[in-house]
């Protein structure tokens, strides 16, 4: 039964399966069960197709609750994960259950080649992935045998949902969800318990212009290279893997896209005080597309330059055992034991350790309001920056590309035109005018082509400083209070 829904924020598609929506704009929802993040539903311009699930509001009578509100607690966020799903029971249907890189399998189950040492042996399956439309009636129950069931609610973010939340809104985004569960208050009050040996420690220090992270001692970078599409299961599931390359080690490591979603929920967990910029976007469809794989590499690199270089994350134990470990075993175990990790939260502020110089406490509200209006005006200006290329993007390869496909098909026509008159037609003439034609094709396809020499370069950044603006309001929110 479809459902009426309110936009929380607006979201501009970048897929031919999405659908944009502005804030306030009354949506009709087809499911109120979101896969993986998402909503299918359609606006109020009838466009039908996807939409993030975390920037809508779900409306409901007076007689019920009043609505469901996605944005607070985001799909696949602690406790409220929806992107989980086990395949249904008819033999007859080949397909994922999960839009993303296999989310439902065990995580305790290290069973693809690639996450190890060895080269990838796995072999491009032709049932690794399936059709959009199959998808669909998967997902949203549209298929007579399609029975989906979501698994025990696991720990991690709809980094999706989080990456496309450019602009700095007035709503608490739960990032600081431990903070909730443990209380900050707790910490200024004293009330956190004292651990007798804290191993870890970050270490701030004044610097020219303020007090500042220590560097690492053993700074390091980390390439992004080969993305390789593998299957398991005998080709019923698929997925794309990653070569690692540490400078420190030397020794690559294959990762897939899953991986790197854990350990960025990791780092979530830990650094509620540091910004963490969000993972490269997840799509619905069409994962295995050459466009899409390239995309994601690009934005991956971006974001592992940044981890590297930034003094804190880059010493962090997962991080390190995200880029070394090799062995099954030893994985496990060093999964397990970040996940066990109580140095995070309010904790977290234990092992760091503050200059012993004294600091004014109206300089450091006044440095800290100014760094406020910054990041506001930026992530404004970064907003609109994005916008105005994305639009540019479009142009480029649809509608500039498209009118001079006409001016040459046009041309064209006409050179074919002079050859329906023998006696009067010129060779000449007309191959000049079909070559103009076929020019006027090739300007068009070059305009296609242009994005990836500059635009795509720049919004691949504008995505990851709009992922580290966002987290900004909560951290300064946090720290005022």
């Amino acid at each position: 039964m479809a459902l009426k829904a309110r936009a929380l924020y607006n979201f501009q598609s970048e897929n031919k399966e999405e659908i944009s929506i502005q804030e306030n704009e009354e949506l009709v929802i087809f499911s109120e069960n979101s896969l993986d993040g998402w909503l299918q539903g359609q606006n109020s311009r009838g466009e039908t197709g996807l939409f993030p699930a975390s920037y809508v509001e779900i409306l409901r009578s007076r007689s019920g609750s009043n609505y469901t509100d996605y944005s607070s607690s985001p799909a696949g966020s602690p406790g409220h994960d929806s992107s989980f799903y086990t395949t249904p029971a008819d033999p007859g249907i080949s397909y994922q259950g999960s839009f993303e890189d296999d989310d439902d399998d065990d995580w305790d189950d290290w069973d693809d080649a690639c996450t190890g040492g060895e080269e990838p042996r796995g072999a491009p399956g032709t049932n690794g992935h399936p059709s959009p439309s199959l998808q669909y009636r998967a997902a949203y129950g549209h298929h007579q045998h399609a029975g989906y069931h979501p698994k025990p609610a696991l720990e991690r973010q709809d980094s999706m949902s989080s990456s496309k939340r450019g602009s700095v809104v007035g709503r608490n985004l739960n990032r600081f969800s431990c903070f909730v569960r443990s209380g900050v208050e707790a910490f200024i009050l004293g009330d956190v318990p004292l651990m007798s040996k804290i191993a870890e420690a970050y270490c701030i220090e004044m610097g020219s212009k303020g007090p500042q992270w220590r560097a690492n001692p053993h700074p390091f970078i980390c390439s992004v290279e080969d993305p390789t599409k593998q299957t398991k299961f005998k080709g019923i599931k698929s997925y794309i893997s990653y070569k690692l390359t540490p400078s420190n080690i030397n020794s690559p490591v294959y990762r897939r896209y899953k991986h790197f979603d854990w350990l960025y929920n990791r780092l979530l967990h830990k650094f509620t005080v540091i910004s963490v910029p969000h993972l490269p976007e997840k799509q619905a469809t069409g994962r295995f597309e050459e466009d899409f794989i390239e995309k994601r590499k690009r934005r991956l690199i971006l974001w592992m330059d940044h981890m590297t270089s930034h003094p804190v994350l880059s010493q962090y134990e997962g991080f390190q055992h995200f880029l070394s470990c090799r062995d099954e075993k030893q994985w496990k175990l060093g999964k397990r034991r970040a996940e066990k990790d109580e140095m995070v939260g309010a904790s977290f502020l234990l092992t760091i350790q503050i200059p012993t110089e004294h600091q004014d406490l109206q300089d450091v509200e006044d440095r800290v309001d100014a760094f406020k209006a910054f990041s506001k005006k930026m992530d404004d200006s970064v907003l609109q920056l994005t916008n105005v290329a994305s639009e540019l993007v479009r142009k480029h390869v649809g509608g500039f590309r498209k009118e001079f496909q006409k001016l040459g098909n046009a041309f064209q026509a006409i050179s074919h035109s002079f050859h329906m008159d023998p006696p009067y037609s010129s060779d000449a003439l007309n191959n000049a005018i079909s070559h103009t034609g076929k020019t006027y094709e090739t300007v068009g396809e070059m305009f296609a082509e242009q994005p990836k020499n500059d635009l795509f370069l720049m919004l691949d950044t504008l995505s990851l400083y709009q992922g580290l603006l966002s987290n900004f309001p909560d951290i300064i929110h946090l720290q005022k209070g």
